[in-house]
């Protein structure tokens, strides 16, 4: 008979996945980092002493809330760092900097397949999530909502496609 694993067990073994998951919604490793740190300590939190059902899906889902905030807290509030003036003399500065023009045309455009995916039925959104902001292979989906390789891809074409349209309509 096996023992259930321990709430440590299980976040050292998707940490770096979760990592990658944040990363990938955040757009930055150092600030998914620390999100997966706060996930570690809300979920340490929720675990003790009680049995949770789905605890890996509640530990990714715990990411991708803290993720999904902090992505609107960055959108909203001014950063608090100005960047050194030798910043802006850096040879690549012109290839990396963005004019607000282009950050406010792609922040709606993330505002918008955010809402479409929201629209999405559960499984279906947790399929794209999982594919699209975490970079999690069609079997580890499959395997992770208990379906076939098959439903998975499934699940996943049709909410890159209604996520499609639903901007196509806008």
């Amino acid at each position: 008979m096996s023992h259930p694993q321990s709430a440590l067990d299980l976040f050292v073994s998707h940490r770096s996945a979760l990592v990658s998951y944040a990363s990938r919604i955040t757009g930055s490793r150092v600030t998914a980092e620390d999100l997966v740190q706060e996930a570690w300590l809300r979920f340490d939190e929720a675990s003790r002493g009680r049995f949770l059902d789905d605890a890996t899906g509640y530990l990714y889902r715990i990411v991708r809330n803290l993720a999904l905030d902090s992505l609107r807290r960055t959108t909203r509030e001014p950063p608090v760092t100005v960047p050194a003036p030798e910043d802006d003399a850096s040879p690549h500065a012109a290839d990396t900097a963005r004019n607000p023009e282009t950050v406010n045309l792609y922040r709606d455009e993330y505002a918008r397949v955010l809402a479409a995916m929201n629209e999405l039925p559960e499984r279906t959104r947790i399929a794209l999530e999982m594919n699209r902001f975490g970079g999690a292979k069609l079997r580890e989906i499959a395997a992770y909502l208990d379906i076939s390789v098959a439903l998975a891809h499934k699940l996943v074409a049709e909410g890159i496609e209604y996520c499609k349209e639903r901007l196509e309509r806008l």
